[in-house]
Formats: structure tokens, C-alpha cells, sequence
């Protein structure tokens, strides 16, 4: 969305933009639907190449713009060369957040500006990095703008079928790599709370979307055989890009109580399929939600407060449908093209 939303910006201000990529190679950029392939440049992991030619290239440049802390490097260089270029540098979440190397810190200090994806990520940047207020700006992630959007939610016969789901189940779904060290995501406290709830709601179904290690598989396993839930929980494994928006309708909640979660653009993406979302309230999902205006915010490791927040919205499902005028004056690309556009 960056590249588009800067493409769009130099066309309208008579500037000039150029995208390089370090891992990628030019043929990932061709076809693509963001920019053209001429403004592009991938070096397919060549680091030395990549950082002599963004080097070359810097040292003209009025602006330059770091998709990723690990690229601090090459800018500092820069800076040192032409002390003008504005260094913005965008920051996601657990990347920064942490102790840094003495060495990175240092050259943190050569960013004019950092865009973070929310509130909570700047707030850390602030806190755990001493970078000043001033300097910290916010840029929610967007919707893509080529996502289609059915006006009435449509349910795929087929993917329920393949699910086995009910016309009268009520469907909860997460999407997100199942492992260890994504056991933050809180899926693991939602099957604990599906367990409350079966007792006066039989029909419930929880949709664990995404990849899984077989060493967390079978830690689910074990947790469903315990809570008796075998029934009720359906582990699908990877999911196609193009079958997102069909698991979003299918699904009555989209619910994952996070802990670490930069942002939290799925949350985004189910609420723009109508979907109402529960997050946790102590991350980055604050900002998806709109801190609580566009869903439901709860303590993410507390089962009571997860059993008690679906319970809310299955008696009062209308109440919880997300503002779709609301969502996109926040989120939509127009939102992000403009607040990217007062940052640089």
C-alpha cells in the first residue's frame, strides 16, 4: 500500500519515486497492481548490491523511506553523506519494541520521523527507545484497495459444507499460524472459553484457521480431547488468499485476544466483511478496533472475560456489526494515502 499510496503522491507533487527491494528480485514487481515495474528494483538477497545501489541513490535523494528497522544501517550511511534527506522509518511492532543493539540505537537517531502502525507501537518507541514524542507519528495499516467487497454477506455453501457448519452454528474464527511462539495470539484461552459455553450453546463452532507446527497441533489436540470439544473445534490448516473474505462471512465472530500484536490489520479486514471483532485490549489490536469503537476490547488472558464477551455479542448481534462509514474513514486507503502524505 506504501508504494502505491507514494506512486499516487509523486505523480500529484512532480516527484520522483523508486522502490528498492533488497530480498526480492524485478520479476516479484512485474504485473504487479501497486506501481509500475519501471520504478522498481530487486536485488534477490544481493545485500552488498542492494545497499551500494540504495546508497548511490540516497545520497541525491530529498526523502527515503525505511520499510524495516534492519535497514538503519544503509540510511545512517546515507545521512552522513547529505545531512538533508529526511530519514522516515516505518515500525510494525515486536521488532522495536525490545532492547536494541547499542550500535542500532545509534543509528535510530539518524530517523527524522517513525511511522509506526499504532498508537501502542509509538508509545513503546517512546518508552523503551527514548526516541522524543515529536518524532513519532502514527499510520494505521489500510485496507487494500483492490479487496472486493460484497454489498450482503454471503455465505459459501461449499466452504460450510466442507467445515461441516450448520445453517444455525454460531461460527468463531481465527485466523494465524498455530506454533509455540504464536500461542500469544490467544487461541488456546478461546477454547478454553468455547468450553463454557457449550453448555447453553450446543451449536457453537470454532474455526482455527491458518498453517500449524505438529508440535502445536498436537497440543490442541490435547487440550480439545480434554474439554471434550472434538466436535466443536476444526483445526483447517493453511488457507488460500482468495478464500479470506468467504471464511469472514461464513463466521459470525472474529475473535483473537492478542498480546503482542503490532496492529492487527484482520481484524480490519473481518470488521470490512461485516464481521464483529473481539481483541485484546493491552496491544496494537486497540488501534484496529478503534479502541473500542469498531468492536470489543477485553483482557486477553482472562477465559471469563472472552465467555462473557462472544456471550454479549451472540444475544445482541446487530449491536456489534462494525460501522462500515466508520472503518473506512479510519482504515480505507483514502485515510492512508492522506495520513502518509502529511508524514513525509
Amino acid at each position: 500500500m506504501a508504494g502505491k499510496a507514494l506512486y499516487e503522491y509523486g505523480l500529484a507533487n512532480n516527484s520522483t519515486l523508486h522502490i528498492y527491494s533488497m530480498h526480492d528480485s524485478k520479476a516479484d514487481s512485474e504485473n504487479n497492481k501497486y506501481f509500475p515495474s519501471e520504478i522498481f528494483s530487486g536485488y534477490a538477497a544481493a545485500k552488498i548490491k542492494f545497499v551500494l545501489a540504495v546508497a548511490k541513490a540516497g545520497v541525491k535523494a530529498d526523502v527515503i523511506i525505511l520499510s524495516h528497522i534492519n535497514l538503519l544501517l544503509v540510511a545512517w550511511l546515507i545521512k552522513k553523506a547529505n545531512p538533508k534527506v529526511q530519514i522516515i522509518l516505518m515500525a510494525h511492532g515486536i521488532e522495536i519494541w525490545g532492547k536494541l543493539s547499542p550500535a542500532k540505537k545509534m543509528m535510530l537517531g539518524c530517523c527524522d520521523k517513525i511511522a509506526s502502525v499504532s498508537s501502542f507501537t509509538s508509545n513503546k518507541i517512546q518508552e523503551e527507545q527514548g526516541v522524543a514524542k515529536q518524532k513519532c507519528l502514527v499510520l494505521n495499516n489500510c485496507i487494500d484497495p483492490f479487496l472486493e467487497r460484497s454489498i450482503a454477506r454471503l455465505r459459501d455453501e461449499a466452504l460450510a459444507k466442507r467445515y461441516g457448519i450448520q445453517k444455525d452454528d454460531i461460527v468463531l474464527l481465527t485466523l494465524t499460524r498455530l506454533s509455540l511462539r504464536d500461542r500469544y495470539k490467544g487461541y488456546n484461552y478461546i477454547i478454553q472459553a468455547l468450553a463454557a459455553l457449550l453448555p447453553t450453546h450446543k451449536n457453537i463452532k470454532y474455526i482455527l484457521a491458518g498453517k500449524y507446527s505438529e508440535s502445536e497441533k498436537l497440543y490442541i489436540d490435547e487440550m480439545i480431547a480434554i474439554l471434550k470439544l472434538r466436535e466443536h473445534v476444526i483445526l483447517t490448516g493453511y488457507v488460500a488468499e482468495e478464500e479470506l473474505a468467504n471464511h469472514f462471512a461464513l463466521a459470525d465472530i472474529y475473535i483473537m485476544p492478542s498480546v503482542k500484536e503490532g496492529f492487527g490489520i484482520v481484524f480490519v479486514e473481518a470488521m470490512y466483511y461485516g464481521t464483529p471483532a473481539i481483541a485484546g485490549n493491552v496491544d496494537g489490536s486497540t488501534d484496529a478496533l478503534l479502541h473500542g469503537a469498531l468492536g470489543l476490547l477485553i483482557e486477553p488472558d482472562n477465559v471469563g472475560a472472552i465467555t462473557e464477551a462472544v456471550q454479549k455479542i451472540i444475544t445482541n448481534k446487530n449491536d456489534f456489526v462494525p460501522d462500515h462509514d466508520l472503518l473506512m474513514e479510519n482504515f480505507g486507503y483514502d485515510a492512508y494515502k492522506r495520513k502518509l502524505e502529511a508524514i513525509i
